[in-house]
């Protein structure tokens, strides 16, 4: 089985990550989103709401969403997965994205690292600015699909 991992904070989910997973279903048997627990980040969602918000917001059937502790390249082991999915807006995300890539493959020369673009009509698209909009009264339904997101609330288009 054809397994990967597509990592992030995904603080908020937004149609740039859930584009991205789309096009990884393509490519893979299984597609584990995995939601970053970082003590360190000042996150605006909670894990559990991360991890809620995803579930809800995904329906294709060979994605699974779970929390992810530690380094990368070992949960990707433990789940027996060998790629690493990245989604790359633009040439600023690329630097970071690259060095990463190559960290994990020192790590673990096992695991690769497969980089895809969302539509272009994501590009600009980021957590940090759907955020920034949230925390100031903005409505971010566009931006998320599927939630409407306010400070502190998260709530289920319906």
């Amino acid at each position: 089985m054809r397994r990967a991992i597509y990592p992030g904070s995904f603080d908020p989910v937004t149609n740039g990550h859930l584009d991205v997973i789309e096009r990884a279903c393509t490519l893979f048997d299984e597609v584990i989103v995995a939601v970053a627990i970082n003590d360190q980040k000042q996150p605006l969602f909670a894990p559990d709401e991360r991890l809620a918000m995803l579930r809800n917001a995904i329906t294709n059937d060979n994605v699974r969403v779970a929390p992810m502790e530690g380094l990368l390249v070992e949960f990707a082991a433990s789940e027996n997965a060998h790629a690493v999915v990245r989604g790359l807006r633009a040439i600023s995300d690329f630097e970071f994205e690259f060095q990463m890539a190559l960290m994990n493959r020192k790590l673990d020369p096992d695991i690769e690292t497969i980089f895809l673009m969302p539509k272009e009509e994501y590009t600009y698209l980021s957590s940090r600015i759907v955020k920034e909009i949230a925390k100031l009264g903005g409505d971010v339904s566009a931006l998320a699909r599927k939630f409407r997101i306010k400070l502190g609330e998260v709530a289920p288009i319906t």
